[in-house]
């Protein structure tokens, strides 16, 4: 099933090219490189991954008062943590965009794009595959990047654990308010690979 035509993907690139920053736009392409690639080695459908990452920071050079004007202007509903830390908000503005300008009705890459940012509860394969080509693209360069890269090779929710334990530690260290969409993501994760070694172990 083809999600969007090719003429229309050059054409949202081209857009981005004009209104987002060069490095930005760079970014943009290395986590559709890393989306793939863990799309194709974790068994997601490759289209999907390409799509998501391709809108996954559409709106992340939008201001504060851009971000609140789209907010309010399509009277989307948002919380308090959101409203404060204004950054995360353009996860759901970009799949607004995705959803309304583009005619992107899968609601699995719709949430890929939107939680990208936080993380959640309940996150499917496609949107733990974007949340950490986020974190892992090639342009990226903290410390423990490289461990990452590795650990996102031996296990998807491993990987993911670690990438939420060093979004949490970063938030903290900052002083930031942090979602709680985050801490749910890591602690139900974690639940689930403990179970996941308790029926391992009990074969």
């Amino acid at each position: 099933m083809i999600i969007l035509r090719e003429e229309v993907i050059r054409q949202i690139h081209q857009q981005l090219k004009n209104n987002v920053s060069e490095r930005r736009y760079r970014h943009i392409l290395g986590v559709i490189d890393a989306a793939v690639y863990l799309a194709r080695k974790y068994d997601e459908n490759e289209e999907s991954a390409y799509i998501a990452a391709l809108f996954h920071d559409y709106a992340k050079n939008y201001s504060k008062e851009e971000l609140m004007q789209y907010m309010n202007q399509y009277d989307l509903k948002t919380d308090e943590i959101m409203q404060s830390t204004y950054q995360l908000l353009h996860g759901k503005v970009g799949a607004h965009i995705a959803r309304i300008s583009y005619n992107i009705d899968n609601e699995d890459i719709l949430n890929a794009i939107e939680y990208h940012t936080t993380g959640r509860k309940g996150m499917s394969k496609l949107e733990k595959i974007i949340y950490l080509a986020d974190f892992i693209e090639l342009g990226r360069d903290y410390p423990g990047v490289e461990d990452l890269r590795l650990i996102s090779e031996e296990g998807l929710d491993k990987a993911m654990v670690q990438a939420l334990n060093n979004t949490i530690g970063y938030v903290l260290s900052m002083g930031s308010l942090l979602h709680t969409n985050t801490i749910e993501a890591r602690n139900e994760i974690i639940i689930q690979l403990k179970r996941k070694e308790v029926t391992y172990g009990k074969k």
